[in-house]
């Protein structure tokens, strides 16, 4: 019973340490609120300043896909009890952007600028409202599963653990991948793009879409045709309202 109380809370840090984590990286992007910001002034050469981002970019890039891997979790849960991988992959990628956060180092200049109002309210709202996008679409797949709770509740309870069944709630008949669409509106939607923030923006969605493919090989291993089907009919990134394709995602 000591094992599956230390499991749960070990489950809990992780998933505290995430959503502290989240709440920074809206003010990091967005540059207010948090002490250190995306942008600023420079404070090395841009040479180093350029070298240091992309190790930082680089490190969360690789953990986050190496770790989400189906042969790595087989050969970490050897190490690891199992309930607790989830909470794990939680824990080092929060712990990669701590540290992305930490030793960002600005380069400076502008790319562009909003000085209108309206076109500022508009790029803020939808910075806003892809933070928001993103939230949603995790609780739209089980947000408790997808951060590790879930499966050391279960753990907890002494219950076995039993994989989500693949479905199109809501978005997801429109857009294959809504949690990316919110990433890319909150790394593209500033009113001051930078030349620091246009290196972030530019290497998170080269990322996204390296991700999208090695989920996608993922789910078509675990799901196979029914996924397969689902990605020839639901378009990846922009959304789509036709009434027939949302019929054959459905079906």
């Amino acid at each position: 019973m000591f094992k599956r109380i230390a499991v749960f809370l070990y489950g809990v840090f992780s998933y505290a340490l995430f959503f502290s984590t989240f709440l920074y990286a809206i003010g990091f992007i967005g540059n207010f609120f948090v002490p250190k910001t995306i942008d600023g002034q420079p404070e090395i050469p841009f040479g180093e300043a350029l070298l240091i981002n992309s190790a930082l970019l680089g490190l969360f890039a690789i953990q986050h896909s190496v770790m989400a891997r189906p042969a790595f979790k087989r050969w970490w849960t050897k190490f690891i009890p199992k309930p607790a991988e989830r909470s794990t992959y939680v824990l080092f990628s929060s712990a990669a952007l701590i540290l992305l956060f930490n030793f960002w180092q600005p380069i400076g200049g502008v790319i562009w600028n909003a000085e209108d109002v309206v076109g500022r309210i508009v790029l803020y709202s939808l910075f806003g409202i892809g933070w928001a996008l993103v939230l949603y679409a995790t609780f739209l797949i089980n947000h408790f599963d997808l951060f590790g709770l879930r499966q050391v509740w279960l753990y907890l309870r002494g219950k076995e653990y039993t994989r989500l069944q693949f479905k199109t709630p809501s978005l997801y008949k429109f857009v294959r991948h809504p949690l990316y669409v919110g990433w890319l509106m909150v790394f593209w939607s500033t009113p001051t793009m930078t030349v620091t923030h246009l290196l972030f923006a530019i290497a998170t969605s080269a990322y996204i879409l390296i991700a999208i493919q090695l989920e996608e090989r993922d789910l078509v291993d675990e799901h196979g045709a029914k996924y397969e089907d689902y990605r020839h009919t639901v378009p990846m990134l922009v959304p789509s309202f036709k009434t027939k394709q949302l019929q054959q995602a459905v079906n």
